[in-house]
């Protein structure tokens, strides 16, 4: 393992360009592992993930963080302005493109409400923005770069689900063609991916698309009754 990090066995899977995949399972099943295997971040064994037929093993390592937009759950943002931080990747890009970027992850609207809109500074001195906002925040900073595969690792997990649908509906358009891969807890975000993975201890357990693994009625299946259940005793 990596620290405490859960040991990955027998993992392997071939993404598609234009293709999203999902990753559900419980806390400590090795979702974030796996996502760092493709942004080496650890090395994965040769032959195990493929992205467009490429073994990420073999990829240059700065052609392939070049083309990665990850977003982790907590990202880490500076005491600039809110502008400079969407821009943090791309220093050279102008005001329209920094507000386009802001609302594909729907923190747009936020912005203008602020005392000084793009201009407002965040941190200590300044702004504290909420749990969503600065996922929102996040989202854009990497989707500013124009990323040829995109990640959200748990990125939408403070995000209400109406505000987390239009951010996946205006994402799904952006990265037509391109890759994404999504991991979360919850079924809602990541129901309409082309191939969803589920994982418990280290182990890819299920493989399908929502309705066959539904069908299948194993853990997705059981996570997805239960999150359904406690979903309706929150609308009573």
């Amino acid at each position: 393992g990596y620290g405490n990090q859960p040991v990955l066995r027998d993992i392997s899977f071939d993404l598609q360009a234009g293709k999203t995949l999902a990753i559900i399972g419980p806390t400590g099943s090795g979702k974030s592992t796996l996502v760092n295997l493709v942004s080496r971040l650890y090395d994965p064994p040769k032959k195990s993930i493929f992205i467009d037929g490429h073994d990420v093993r073999e990829l240059p390592l700065n052609v392939l963080r070049r083309s990665l937009g990850m977003v982790p759950q907590d990202s880490l943002l500076f005491s600039r302005s809110i502008g400079e931080n969407i821009a943090y990747g791309k220093p050279e890009a102008g005001p329209e493109m920094i507000k386009e970027a802001a609302e594909i992850s729907q923190i747009r609207k936020d912005i203008e409400l602020f005392p000084d809109q793009f201009d407002t500074v965040l941190g200590e001195r300044g702004m504290t923005l909420s749990g969503g906002q600065k996922q929102r925040t996040a989202i854009s900073r990497a989707v500013i770069t124009d990323p040829k595969i995109l990640i959200l690792d748990d990125s939408l997990s403070s995000v209400d689900t109406y505000t987390e649908d239009e951010i996946l509906k205006r994402l799904k358009i952006l990265m037509a063609g391109r890759t994404s891969i999504i991991v979360s807890h919850r079924i809602s975000t990541i129901k309409n991916a082309d191939m969803i993975i589920v994982m418990k201890e280290g182990r890819i357990i299920e493989r399908g698309s929502h309705d066959a693994l539904i069908l299948a009625k194993g853990l997705y299946a059981s996570i997805h009754a239960k999150q359904l259940l406690s979903a309706a005793i929150d609308n009573l």
